[in-house]
């Protein structure tokens, strides 16, 4: 992982260089990162680049993940309080289902579109975060009924041990978001 994230961090430090070289060769559509302005753009777009869909969807999915781990799923030890554990945790995945489905299928449900169309609406822009979440009450489910998690502070342990295991991976994506976007502005 640190040499992926030394690579990309090499790689801007050659696009602020070669920005800078292309920009005084007056190649047209072509901007330095090391002009005031692509100084201005690279600190003052940051945050903006940063806090991307892409990003989310990654802390998202790193959160359900470790809360898939940590509830002894994949244990393999399928004894009868965890036979009993996916029973229930399956049942309110059901439920939830359900839940889901008033709130998307009747004619004018409140996710839908003001069109009463499902794609785009509301849900559909909130699809990943609703199956991150469906998994992620599974797992806890699971893991209360298992015996795994038993108190507030093992759950959100398993919540936050998918982001404490890939902590390198967030630092990478917030890099590889901020070269690809350092990438648009020189190249416009």
């Amino acid at each position: 992982m640190a040499r992926v994230g030394a690579t990309i961090v090499i790689f801007q430090v050659l696009l602020f260089i070669l920005s800078w070289i292309f920009s005084a060769m007056r190649l047209e559509g072509v901007r330095s990162l090391l002009s005031s302005e692509g100084i201005r753009w690279f600190f003052g777009a940051f945050a903006g680049n940063v806090a991307s869909s892409w990003l989310v969807s990654l802390l998202l999915i790193l959160i359900a993940l470790g809360a898939l781990q940590k509830s002894g799923i994949f244990d393999g030890g399928r004894g009868y309080r965890d036979r009993i554990a996916l029973r229930v945790s399956i049942i309110v995945l059901c439920l939830f289902g359900m839940v889901v489905g008033l709130l998307t299928l009747p004619p004018h449900a409140i996710l839908l579109s003001a069109t009463g169309e499902l794609f785009p609406s509301a849900f559909s822009r909130s699809l990943l975060p609703i199956i991150i979440f469906a998994v992620s009450l599974f797992a806890v489910v699971f893991g209360m009924m298992s015996g795994r998690l038993n108190t507030l502070s093992d759950i959100l342990g398993a919540l936050s041990n998918g982001l404490s295991r890939s902590a390198p991976l967030v630092v990478i994506a917030i890099l590889l978001i901020q070269f690809i976007a350092s990438l648009g502005f020189v190249f416009n």
